[in-house]
């Protein structure tokens, strides 16, 4: 408890704050509750836990020789073509890739793979791109990618190669 005991402080100002700006009706604090924390706290509750069961289905049947083999260590330029297609295939917000990269980590994948597997989430998923061609145009949203893909291996490689450098490895719990 002693850890966590900030934590607790400031969820206690958070519900005190918000209570009292109900009960005050002081917008500002009404807005932070309804259209930030609520709205967030919703989003989270429908991704997650669907994101929890896809990767604990992964995690039980993806065997982790398989993994190694196509986007471990000795994976190269195809490993990182895997990691990408299967960022560029996922949807949702960034925090729902973190679960994955853990699991893909855990199972084998190099550390190149996973920068580069977030690096493409981040950027280049299709339902994103779909929706950023409508509003900003195929040329603008082509030319993003094309810059960003490139960007992401780069950072990828070098992130990789620090992690072997400095021995980071996974330790089964």
């Amino acid at each position: 408890m002693k850890k966590y005991r900030f934590d607790f402080l400031i969820i206690v100002a958070f519900s005190i704050f918000t209570s009292i700006s109900y009960f005050s009706y002081y917008e500002p604090g009404i807005l932070i509750f309804r259209e930030n924390f609520w709205v967030f706290f919703k989003e989270m509750m429908i991704i997650l836990p669907a994101m929890f069961i896809v990767i604990g289905l992964l995690d039980v049947w993806v065997p982790k020789e398989r993994i190694q083999k196509h986007i471990g260590e000795a994976s190269g330029v195809k490993g990182m073509l895997w990691v990408m297609l299967l960022a560029f295939m996922q949807a949702g917000p960034l925090y729902a890739a973190f679960p994955m990269a853990y699991l893909l980590w855990k199972k084998g994948s190099s550390a190149t793979n996973i920068f580069i597997y977030l690096g493409a989430f981040t950027t280049a998923k299709i339902p994103m791109l779909a929706f950023e061609m409508g509003f900003l145009g195929v040329k603008f949203s082509l030319l993003r990618i094309l810059i960003s893909i490139p960007v992401f291996i780069i950072i990828g490689l070098v992130m990789g190669r620090y992690f072997t450098k400095n021995n980071f490895v996974m330790h089964d719990s």
